[in-house]
């Protein structure tokens, strides 16, 4: 009995360093894209515009975030998506950001909430990241970002895979769900959701 109830607790101690494991090795693995050069800049299309608290939250539960999820946000900003994703959440997450202050500010932020081990900022092109290793991909950018966008959803996204947009849609996709937010602030936020087809 004894020795049954030893190896139980060996069995959960290594399960439970297994999983840390995995999620140390899929946050600090994800560095797919090198930094950002002045040729980069082009891509810089609009200013920062933050989502509301309370639009990220939604955005997350339409997507139906949880631990086991790898959560891909492109063009992080202030990292609150990032930083909701890991902590509310649980989900290993990854922002990319261009703008170095925008980098820098999230990934200090992080470290002073000590979410290192599951959330991470990438100082990328967005279009430079592979995104093979998302299970969910959150998105505020222009209509004509995300067209541009697109391929690279098609082509790094497997069967199953969740993308969540901010008020403007990825044309020729149709969204499996939308909803309407009203943030804090009174104003009307549509959020839509896409399931890449098996």
């Amino acid at each position: 009995m004894n020795v049954d109830r030893s190896m139980r607790r060996m069995l959960a101690t290594a399960l439970v360093g297994s999983a840390l494991f995995i999620g140390l090795v899929t946050v600090a693995d994800a560095q797919e894209a090198p930094p950002p050069t002045p040729e980069d800049q082009k891509d810089r299309l609009a200013p920062f515009v933050p989502t509301p608290q309370n639009v990220v939250e939604a955005m997350l539960k339409l997507a139906n975030v949880d631990k086991y999820d790898r959560v891909y946000d492109l063009g992080s900003g202030d990292g609150r998506i990032v930083i909701t994703a890991a902590q509310e959440f649980k989900a290993e997450a990854v922002g990319v950001e261009l703008d170095d202050d925008l980098y820098k500010q999230s990934t200090a932020k992080i470290a002073e909430l000590g979410l290192q081990k599951r959330a991470k900022i990438l100082h990328a092109n967005m279009y430079n990241v592979s995104l093979r290793m998302a299970t969910v991909v959150t998105l505020y950018l222009l209509t004509s970002v995300n067209e541009r966008l697109k391929p690279i959803l098609e082509r790094d996204l497997r069967p199953g895979a969740r993308v969540v947009t901010h008020d403007f849609q990825i044309p020729g996709w149709t969204p499996e769900k939308s909803e309407i937010v009203i943030s804090d602030f009174g104003v009307s936020h549509t959020l839509y959701l896409y399931v890449r087809p098996q």
